[in-house]
């Protein structure tokens, strides 16, 4: 995981790099967050194009694509290292109003009441508005509690 930011709280966002760390977030969150990494990286990898015909240079330039297609995938974790939340934001953080960011807690409750802060700090390190109704992808389905 890669350090992002710290947030109010001692508490820090990561980003998720690897599927083994997804898989350990979904396991710590109750939640598919594995999944629908794997889908992400899987999809980002089918649209790389090499730039070179030689086999054993075709992948050079791979892994900085996926970075670059690839959504943003975050974990905040408390001092203890717990998980708190998870955050799925647009590829390269940037704004994109056609991409549904997602941020969920866990079991894909609402992250809101407990960490509206430290989302708030992640939305102001990406230059992004992290309100509810646009990233609780649930907020029409469950009271806030």
């Amino acid at each position: 995981m890669q350090y992002i930011c710290d947030a109010p709280g001692q508490k820090s966002w990561f980003q998720i790099e690897t599927e083994g760390e997804a898989a350990r977030e979904s396991d710590a969150m109750h939640h598919a967050v594995e999944k629908h990494f794997r889908q992400a990286r899987e999809a980002a990898v089918k649209t790389y194009r090499s730039s070179s015909s030689i086999f054993i240079e075709q992948d050079i330039g791979l892994a900085a694509h996926v970075q670059r297609v690839m959504p943003v995938f975050l974990t905040l974790r408390d001092a203890e290292g717990n998980a708190l939340a998870t955050a799925m934001l647009p590829p390269g953080g940037r704004d994109d109003p056609a991409f549904g960011i997602i941020i969920v807690g866990p079991e894909n409750q609402d992250p809101y009441p407990d960490q509206e802060d430290a989302i708030r700090a992640l939305g102001d390190h990406f230059g992004l508005t992290l309100d509810r109704n646009r990233c609780y992808p649930y907020a029409s389905l469950r009271p806030s509690k």
